[in-house]
């Protein structure tokens, strides 16, 4: 046994460390994904869990309703029973935020700077530019304009106004099959502008805005008729992967569950495994992911592959033999020890 568990781990171990391909963990497929959030939804779902993250939402500042609205649908969902106290304190909280003199007020700030909005009142008042190609024509040209004037260039939001007017100009040629990287790229700009991106997708952004624009190019008017001609298309290729997946997104749940999901984006992967679970689960993936927190939604998308098995079941297997090995000299050694005892006392 000892001698076969050697060979399995090591023939695995060889197998993964000679082949790039071939990785401990792997991607599921779509249904595999939306398979392992409903087990582990299953586990993690309870009354308790539910009531728990319910009462920090309603005492969030400021609250976020797109979350809440989540919770409480997947708690409808799955036929758990809120406590009266709970709903009582969530009725208060509406109450509270949804007066007209509230949201009139706050329409206005938005409509004015996009850092005062929260998530409804974003798509409500800021949206109609900033999905538009009118959004991403402003920031090319702002950026050229402080560009001939000297003046500081902000180079993240040129950078994805240059890839959603890239993506619009491509959506004219080809029939709209762009159409999901422009949204993608609007959300971005309108999620930069809230605070709302994590930092480790900031800094992918910020390099991306960095390598990935012709700078000397920025400033030229043809950069308004052609702006495809302003990206390195191997440098912006993950951002454009993201703006993909979130406008796949934007087009299951539209664009304030999307802006909501973006706090837990923070790269390609992350923006794919969002959108794929936005396609099995629909909406509910707002409340599986408020429940079961990024990490755990994350790791669902993960499995074992062959050869990991393989190794773990080696390696399971030596350390199997070597302790019945261990047990079998530790007996043999007692068994002598009582002969000699045994003959000791016969003399």
């Amino acid at each position: 046994m000892l001698v076969i568990s050697l060979v399995a781990f090591g023939w695995a171990a060889l197998r993964i460390a000679h082949d790039p391909l071939l990785r401990p963990l792997i991607e599921r497929t779509a249904n595999g994904f939306a398979a392992a959030l409903d087990r582990e939804m299953a586990r993690e779902a309870t009354p308790d869990a539910v009531a728990t993250r319910m009462t920090a939402l309603l005492f969030a500042v400021p609250r976020n309703w797109i979350a809440i609205q989540a919770v409480e649908e997947e708690a409808a969902a799955r036929k758990i029973a809120l406590p009266a106290a709970l709903i009582t304190a969530r009725q208060t909280a509406w109450d509270e935020d949804s007066g007209m003199l509230t949201v009139a007020s706050a329409c206005l700030s938005c409509t004015v700077d996009a850092a005062n909005c929260s998530l409804s009142e974003a798509m409500i008042c800021n949206v109609p530019v900033a999905l538009t190609p009118i959004g991403d024509i402003i920031g090319v040209s702002k950026a050229g304009i402080a560009a001939v004037t000297g003046n500081e260039v902000d180079k993240l939001d040129f950078a994805l106004s240059a890839i959603g007017l890239g993506a619009t100009v491509a959506t004219v040629a080809t029939g709209g099959t762009s159409y999901t990287v422009k949204a993608g790229a609007s959300l971005l700009k309108l999620a930069r502008k809230m605070s709302l991106l994590p930092p480790r997708l900031v800094d992918l952004l910020v390099e991306t805005a960095r390598r990935g624009i012709r700078w000397d190019e920025a400033a030229q008017w043809g950069s308004l008729t052609d702006p495809a001609r302003l990206i390195v298309p191997e440098v912006v290729a993950p951002v454009a992967a993201i703006a993909a997946d979130l406008g796949r997104t934007n087009d299951l749940l539209g664009g304030t569950r999307s802006l909501h999901l973006l706090r837990y984006i923070e790269g390609p992967d992350d923006a794919r495994r969002v959108a794929d679970a936005a396609e099995s689960l629909g909406p509910r993936v707002l409340g599986t992911i408020e429940i079961l927190g990024k990490s755990r939604f994350m790791r669902a998308a993960l499995r074992w592959s062959d050869e990991a098995a393989a190794l773990i079941a080696g390696l399971l297997g030596t350390l199997f033999a070597l302790a019945a090995a261990l047990a079998s000299a530790l007996q043999s050694l007692v068994l002598r020890a009582l002969r000699r005892g045994l003959r000791r006392a016969a003399t």
